[in-house]
Formats: C-alpha cells, sequence, structure tokens
C-alpha cells in the first residue's frame, strides 16, 4: 500500500533516505499466472521476446504505486526498445511520456558491416505529466564545444550548458567495476536520482542487478528497495552493501 516517488524497471532505476541507509533486497520471479496475465496482451507485443511480455505486470504495478509526481525511467537496446513504448503507451498514457533519453558510449569493438551500436535507450514517463518531481538545478553542466565569440557571453561559458537528452558517458570501467556483466554508471543513475526526486523518497528497482541504482540512492539520502531473482547479484549486492544496514527478504 505505500507509494513510491519513482521506479524503475528492467536494467533502469528509481528512488533512499534517512542518515543510515536502508535496502531490501526482494527475491522475485516470473510466476505462471504473470505469465497468463502478460500473454493475453500478446496482442501488442512480440510474442518471440519472452522477456517484454513478461514485463507487462511489473509495468502494471509500477503505475500502480507509483506517486502522483512520480517518475518511471525504463532502459533498453535498440532491439526492442520499441516494443516496449507501445506498451508504456498503453499503460500510463502517451501524454505521460516526457523523453526519450539516448546513453551514448564509445567503446569496445567497431562492425565491419554496419554502423556500430554505442548507445542504449531510456525512456522516462511520469504519472501526472501536470505535477511531476524535476529538479532544473541539479541539472550537469557541461562545457560548450567551442569558444564562440558574440554568440555565447563568458558568463554562460564558464557556466556550461546543462545536458540535452543526449549523454554521453563511458561504460562502468576502473575501480567502479564490481564484477556484474550488466553494471551501470553510477554517474548517469545519480544524475536521474538528484533531478527527479527528493531527499527521503523512496525508490524501487525491479531488476537491481549489481546494485548500482540503490548505491546511488543511498549517497543522495534516498531510500531504496531492490529486487532480483539471480543468484550472483544477490551475491554482488550483499559485499556493495556490507557496510550499510539492509533487510533480506526472501520468496523461497
Amino acid at each position: 500500500n505505500h507509494h513510491l516517488q519513482g521506479l524503475a524497471l528492467c536494467p533502469i532505476y528509481f528512488l533512499w533516505g534517512s542518515l543510515i541507509p536502508h535496502i531490501s533486497f526482494v527475491i522475485w520471479g516470473v510466476s505462471n499466472q504473470d505469465w497468463q496475465q502478460a500473454e493475453f496482451r500478446s496482442r501488442i507485443l512480440p510474442l518471440h521476446s519472452l522477456r517484454i511480455v513478461s514485463l507487462w505486470v511489473r509495468f502494471e504495478e509500477a503505475y500502480r504505486i507509483l506517486k502522483d509526481d512520480g517518475s518511471l525511467f525504463f532502459q533498453l537496446d535498440y532491439r526492442e526498445i520499441h516494443y516496449c513504448k507501445v506498451m508504456l503507451d498503453e499503460i500510463f498514457g502517451r501524454d505521460c511520456f516526457m523523453n526519450e533519453i539516448i546513453w551514448a558510449y564509445d567503446w569496445g569493438a567497431r562492425s565491419k558491416t554496419r554502423w556500430s551500436c554505442k548507445h542504449d535507450n531510456i525512456l522516462w514517463y511520469v504519472k501526472n505529466p501536470k505535477s511531476y518531481t524535476f529538479h532544473y538545478d541539479q541539472i550537469d553542466r557541461v562545457p560548450y564545444i567551442t569558444k564562440s565569440e558574440g554568440l555565447v557571453s563568458k558568463e554562460k561559458q564558464d557556466l556550461g550548458k546543462t545536458l540535452t537528452d543526449v549523454w554521453w558517458n563511458t561504460i562502468v570501467c576502473g575501480n567502479e567495476k564490481n564484477g556484474y556483466a550488466t553494471q551501470k554508471p553510477l554517474k548517469i543513475l545519480e544524475r536521474i536520482v538528484k533531478v527527479h526526486s527528493n531527499e527521503g523518497d523512496r525508490c524501487l528497482d525491479f531488476f537491481a542487478g549489481s546494485g548500482s541504482f540503490g548505491e546511488a540512492c543511498a549517497k543522495n539520502n534516498r531510500d531504496c528497495d531492490l529486487i532480483d531473482q539471480n543468484k550472483d547479484a544477490i551475491m554482488v549486492m550483499k559485499e556493495r552493501f556490507k557496510n550499510y544496514e539492509y533487510e533480506l527478504y526472501s520468496k523461497e
């Protein structure tokens, strides 16, 4: 019955708070009832993509428990994001779609048979398009590419410009890596947390993976619930949050 300030599904994220950060790990798989409900709606979704079909019930639950001024962020790659956009339009409504953010990175091998795929897509939806949390003053500022004499004042050049819907950010590397294959950069998640929630808000990640979203919330004084059924993910998160107070819940 609790309502959350923000949600995240699949590999993206949303909401942590108080002086002693607290995390709840919840083990949650896909039940037969989930499949039956999801397959009933398969007229819209590609039947070959079981992963996407199984998401529908989670999106519906996300919408139900989301606070009126809260947001949902969903990240996926180019292969399936368009199906999920149609699904979220159906659940939230097209007027609740705010942005498609492109997370671009320049790392890894290059294709010799097509344009190399070096970006992921992040969809942002709100519960109420007339009233939602958005802290403009928390947006990162980046330098102007060129010193355009006469076009941009020195004051503006020194301040930098706010980000657009294209975010250049390398994949996880160096000391930040914890060994989990799909780990996401803290910088991107902290940007979302700071701009789209308030201190003390409660956030949720349905597919927590390496726990990056939880750490982004913890560092910015938000409460967070993390859900994953992968045993490797649970082990990684236990190590990551060993210095925090948390509760572990299991369906078993």
